[in-house]
């Protein structure tokens, strides 16, 4: 067989030099992949910045297209059906990396605000494999939670979920974890508008790590401004990278788009691609996975508990693996630089790369710990 002619997203991590022996490819930033420079590809492999549609794909040779990443809103997916075009995404590959965000945004809210997260409810909709994670997450940390998946509900039954009103009246802290759907019954696109807002308990927070679009910005504005929310964290905005600067201002904490980008989970997405890749065109590929990934700067964390409680504890490990607010502060100062903040985004390693080392530790404090995933010595 002829060596595949593929174009790939220069940002996907660990690629380059991996298929070279075996097929032809050039790299290029995601947003300037075009029909020119595809016309003759057999294979993409993309991020969410490159549009798989119509205008991109007629009349070229592509009949494979990978994206490295959970979301597909960006391709197309009937018009590759139509033309015989094979697609496929990366599920769950990142799902640890945004449990770590979210438990990083949750213990960063709970002590600066002064509450107990175990006082606290919290509503998940979109329960999938980051939802199902964060909800483990949730729950370790003492949290009541409530869940919302009308596709899983139909399928699995009603037991395990609640409805979207049960979630938005009594949760303090909803997160969002579902996919941008434009259209059909599980329409997610503006999902959050002035009405559902509304419906929210008062002075709840949202936390938005699935697509900018699943909440009308608009909306979520005024929500803000008039009180109706304590407030936001956000990942994702409308019109990435033109954020809406007023939002920015407003949000409690935000960051550019970076929740699943831990350096565990885009290791995991590459290599998925990779060996799908390889399937499709038949190359030697099938089981790689990236020989050495970087270690983190502190592997380890040393932590005095006498005096400190379990919470206390936890916060201090899982900032230590994420500060979570060099991000929002780096976006607050230069959200012009939102693509850059993405496409050289640092070294971010997940909860069982660091070994925590605690003299005087409660017992809980320990195994709150070990469920997360961290190692304890």
């Amino acid at each position: 067989m002829n060596r595949p002619r593929i174009v790939a997203d220069d940002k996907i991590p660990f690629l380059k030099g991996v298929l070279e022996p075996y097929a032809d490819i050039i790299y290029l930033p995601g947003n300037l992949i075009n029909r020119e420079s595809v016309l003759d590809a057999d294979a993409l492999l993309i991020r969410t910045r490159t549009k798989c549609n119509a205008t991109l794909l007629e009349g070229t040779a592509v009949k494979f297209i990978a994206t490295a990443t959970i979301g597909y809103d960006h391709i197309d997916t009937e018009y590759c059906k139509s033309k015989n075009i094979t697609w496929l995404n990366v599920p769950g590959c990142n799902s640890a990396s945004v449990q770590q965000y979210i438990t990083a945004a949750l213990v960063t809210l709970a002590f600066n605000n002064d509450y107990a997260l175990s006082d606290k409810t919290l509503g998940i909709i979109g329960v999938g494999n980051v939802g199902s994670k964060v909800q483990k997450a949730a729950v370790i940390l003492g949290m009541k939670v409530k869940l919302n998946d009308p596709p899983r509900a139909r399928k699995e039954g009603k037991s395990c979920f609640v409805s979207l009103d049960e979630i938005l009246e009594t949760s303090d802290i909803i997160t969002i974890h579902v996919p941008l759907n434009k259209t059909g019954p599980d329409k997610t696109l503006h999902l959050f508008d002035t009405e559902l807002l509304r419906k929210m308990k008062n002075g709840s927070w949202l936390i938005n790590s699935s697509r900018g679009e699943v909440v009308e910005t608009n909306a979520l504005k005024s929500a803000l401004s008039s009180g109706k929310l304590s407030g936001a964290i956000l990942d994702v905005w409308e019109n990435e990278p033109a954020i809406d600067l007023e939002l920015l201002s407003q949000a409690y904490i935000s960051t550019p788009h970076i929740a699943g980008y831990s350096i565990d989970g885009k290791a995991k997405g590459t290599s998925q691609v990779v060996q799908a890749l390889s399937a499709f065109f038949g190359l030697p590929l099938l089981d790689f996975y990236p020989p050495v990934l970087p270690e983190p700067l502190l592997s380890e964390i040393v932590i005095e508990g006498a005096g400190k409680s379990s919470f206390e504890i936890v916060h201090g490990a899982v900032l230590h693996t994420y500060p979570i607010m060099k991000d929002h502060i780096l976006l607050q100062r230069s959200p012009s630089t939102f693509e850059q903040q993405r496409g050289q985004y640092p070294v971010r390693r997940e909860f069982p790369s660091y070994t925590v080392r605690l003299s005087n530790g409660k017992p809980k404090a320990v195994e709150m710990l070990l469920k997360l995933g961290f190692k304890v010595k």
